[in-house]
Formats: structure tokens, C-alpha cells, sequence
């Protein structure tokens, strides 16, 4: 009892902004549509919860998302559009990781895992021919150094669960032309 006494006494919460660069692409599930990898932005503020004695924690972002994107079709059917399509969407995105840190005196080492749960803020439709999905699921992966005991650099990598973009007319025809999110995102926190 004493010892999960003084493992809760030294728990930090810690909260600060956070600021960052999102490189996005879609994964379609069609070979006739391909996509490239497109920077946008992210910003927001951050909490931590950590126990230091043993380095194993919490962190949680609510944050602005821009993820833009291009795709390209290459006309072999007809889904609504040819060539070149703009996928710009915005986002408020909700990741939730656990966290490991090296307990460390300057540079403290960490990995990172967990969920992320993105609501979409801008229109649905793209082109006439394709919808944005309202909430957007990933898998989270990432590892960053803390410096300082304030400032965080840390780079995650995120694998969409469900399908974030499909084609209006699914139901009504054969091809069912739907795709997932792949983002890299690259942050900056500064925690108090």
C-alpha cells in the first residue's frame, strides 16, 4: 500500500501545445488509382500523464488536422473522374498513446502506441464522385526524445482502421472504390 502511495504521490500530469507536420497518402483498394504522399499541418495542445519511477504514462492530443492529398485515376472504369483528384480534408483528431520513457538526465528516450479518433470539420463530397467518412480510426506507432524534462520532438506513424474516403455510387455498381489513410507525422511539444 505504501509503495502505490508513493508511485501515485510522484505521478506528473504535465499539458502544453503541440505543433506539427502531417504527410499523408491513401491507400485505395483498386491498382487503377494511385496516390502521393502530401504535406499538411497539425496543431493543438497536449497532456501527459506519466509515473516516473517506473517511466510508463499517457498522452493525449486534441488537434487541428490538415490532411492533404492528390489521387490519380487511370480511366480504365467509370467511377465519376478522370485523372487528377484534390482530397483535402480537415480534421479534429484525437490521439490517445500509451507511453514508455527512459527515465534519462537530458534526453529521455520514448516509444509510443495507441488509437486515434479523427471527426471531420470540412464537406464530405470530393468531386461528385467520392465521400469522406465523418470519423476516421488509426493505429498510432512512434518514438521522439524528450529534452530538457519540457520540449518533445516525436514522429508517429499512423495506419487507418477503416475506410476514409469511398466511392458515392458503391452500392449502385461493381467497383466499390473506397481507401484508408497513411499519415507520418512529425510534432513539437513544449510541456509545463
Amino acid at each position: 500500500m505504501a509503495v502505490a502511495g508513493a508511485i501515485q504521490s510522484s505521478a506528473q500530469f504535465r499539458i502544453g501545445p503541440k505543433v506539427g507536420v502531417a504527410v499523408n497518402s491513401l491507400h485505395f483498394n483498386r491498382s487503377t488509382f494511385d496516390s502521393e504522399n502530401r504535406a499538411g499541418f497539425t496543431g493543438g495542445l497536449m497532456v501527459e500523464f506519466t509515473v516516473p519511477l517506473i517511466g510508463v504514462g499517457l498522452d493525449a492530443s486534441a488537434l487541428y488536422v490538415r490532411r492533404n492529398g492528390n489521387a490519380y485515376y487511370d480511366g480504365t472504369q467509370n467511377v465519376g473522374f478522370n485523372g487528377e483528384m484534390n482530397v483535402n480534408r480537415d480534421y479534429i483528431a484525437i490521439p490517445v498513446n500509451f507511453k514508455w520513457k527512459l527515465k534519462l538526465p537530458l534526453v529521455r528516450p520514448f516509444i509510443t502506441t495507441g488509437p486515434e479518433f479523427a471527426f471531420l470539420t470540412s464537406r464530405k463530397s470530393v468531386n461528385n464522385a467520392f465521400r469522406n467518412k465523418s470519423v476516421d480510426y488509426s493505429w498510432n506507432f512512434g518514438a521522439g526524445l524528450e529534452i530538457l524534462s519540457h520540449i518533445q520532438v516525436a514522429a508517429s506513424y499512423g495506419i487507418g482502421i477503416n475506410k476514409a474516403l469511398r466511392d458515392i455510387g458503391a452500392a449502385e455498381n461493381a467497383y466499390d472504390v473506397s481507401a484508408n489513410d497513411r499519415t507520418w507525422v512529425i510534432t513539437l511539444a513544449y510541456l509545463f
